[in-house]
């Protein structure tokens, strides 16, 4: 029988497998190695266990024990199998940013999570690393093995990955890539393997705005890879040169990953991938480049996976009711004025006679503003007209001579923003709602109709 005490003895000795189809156009041979086949489903699952293997050596996690650990959720997942296994209780700190699955699969582990903001500095009270401290000091028997000061990290990786790739490549490795959080998995291998005289080229995978490669840190979607700061388990000696990806890069990489190698992984490994195939154009056939997989893809399957949250990020090439509502604006007769409107004070003949002359079946009613005010806010409609309901009235309730538009104007029409897609417009276009506004921040951008996206969808180049 082949029996395993639990999940933790198999963490480790994931596959190399060939990148065929997406290396098609590269001379090198390029291998990835599949660490979301971990069984928590990550490379975090290796220093998941080391580092609570470590403090209970070294007294510092008890029986009955509480771990708290800021993550960005595969080192949480990691850390939450163990302590499954073995009887703790587990926090975890997390940004705002990361995806709805990895809170709830942390929670599935029977861990508590607290959600931070992202877009505060690393020493804000706020932040999802002073949160974990404060939660760490008020938390009888916690410990947090804070994983970007934590040497065990990169130890398990000098210990047990670099080992396994070298053994796997027979010792014959010219190039690894590899993306860095804390630095752990990057480190750990490298020093590994240019231990054995391998003379092997590290190639760091960093998405833009991480300072490893920004003078400044700068926003950017990427869950897992990248930081804010040198955190103490890099050592930026070992990495040979960095190679800067954008969010757009890495993701679409991740979904050709998927689509033309049956791997489904993060967008971490979408940034590595690329990393590697433009560093394949400096080596010949006869090299080998390794690059490191570090989790799966459905832990994204709301974002990177979704054609509507990478239409709206601007990361898809815009077709269908994929496409943005800007779009559909910019395709719309180009006579018309950007925002056929009339205002509350109007008579209704003069409203009517604008209908007629835009030919537009409905239109917003304004709160008529001060001379030379340059484009309407959104907070200025106040109602909206149509042509059937002035129709509709006109045989129900007649001799209403002399009315204003805001004698006979309906509520504002439904608002959606121009950045959101068509599929999400057509959400609202339903039933008796045959056109919606769009706004653009606070300024009010234009109409849209279940014709206008019609011609769009129909009728566009």
């Amino acid at each position: 029988m082949s029996v395993v005490d639990s999940l933790v003895d198999l963490v480790g000795d994931t596959p190399l497998v060939r990148l065929r189809n997406v290396s098609a156009n590269v001379a090198p041979t390029v291998l990835g190695k599949v660490e979301y086949l971990n069984p928590g489903g990550s490379v975090k699952d290796r220093i998941g266990l080391a580092m609570i293997r470590a403090a209970e050596q070294q007294g510092l996690l008890a029986p009955g024990g509480t771990i708290v650990e800021p993550t960005s959720g595969n080192t949480g997942a990691g850390l939450a199998m163990v302590a499954a296994q073995r009887g703790y209780r587990c926090v975890f700190v997390m940004p705002d940013k990361q995806s709805n699955e990895k809170i709830d699969m942390l929670r599935a582990f029977g861990a508590e999570v607290v959600v931070c903001p992202t877009a505060v500095d690393r020493d804000d009270p706020r932040s999802y690393y002073r949160t974990a401290d404060r939660l760490t000091e008020e938390t009888p028997g916690a410990f947090q093995p804070n994983q970007y000061f934590n040497p065990a990290n990169p130890q398990a990786h000098y210990d047990v990955t670099g080992p396994e790739l070298y053994r796997q490549l027979g010792g014959h490795i010219d190039c690894l890539v590899s993306t860095a959080g804390t630095g752990g998995t990057i480190t750990g291998v490298s020093r590994y393997l240019k231990e054995q005289g391998t003379g092997v080229e590290v190639v760091g995978a960093d998405p833009a705005g991480s300072v490893f490669t920004s003078e400044e840190a700068g926003p950017y979607l990427l869950e897992g890879a990248g930081e804010d700061f040198w955190p103490a388990t890099l050592e930026p000696d070992l990495v040979d040169r960095w190679v800067q990806v954008t969010d757009r890069d890495s993701f679409l990489t991740s979904r050709r990953m998927a689509r033309e190698e049956g791997l489904l992984v993060g967008g971490s490994a979408g940034t590595a991938v690329w990393a590697a195939l433009a560093a394949a154009a400096d080596y010949g056939p006869e090299a080998t480049i390794v690059t490191l997989l570090p989790d799966t893809g459905r832990n994204y399957l709301s974002k990177i996976y979704n054609d509507d949250w990478m239409a709206a990020n601007g990361f898809l090439e815009k077709v269908g009711t994929a496409a943005l509502i800007s779009d559909v604006l910019k395709h719309k007769r180009g006579d018309l004025p950007a925002v056929v409107h009339v205002h509350r004070q109007d008579e209704v003949p003069e409203a009517i006679a604008v209908l007629r002359e835009h030919q537009v079946s409905q239109v917003p009613v304004l709160e008529r503003t001060e001379p030379g005010f340059e484009g309407e806010r959104i907070t200025a409609v106040v109602g909206s007209l149509y042509e059937r309901a002035l129709l509709d009235r006109a045989f129900s309730v007649p001799g209403e001579d002399g009315k204003t538009v805001g004698d006979v104007m309906g509520p504002p029409m439904p608002t959606v923003d121009v950045r959101e897609t068509v599929e999400a417009a057509m959400q609202v276009l339903t039933g008796d709602q045959p056109a919606v506004l769009v706004s653009e921040g606070p300024m009010l951008a234009g109409v849209l109709t279940r014709s206008d996206v019609l011609d769009y969808l129909m009728l566009k180049p």
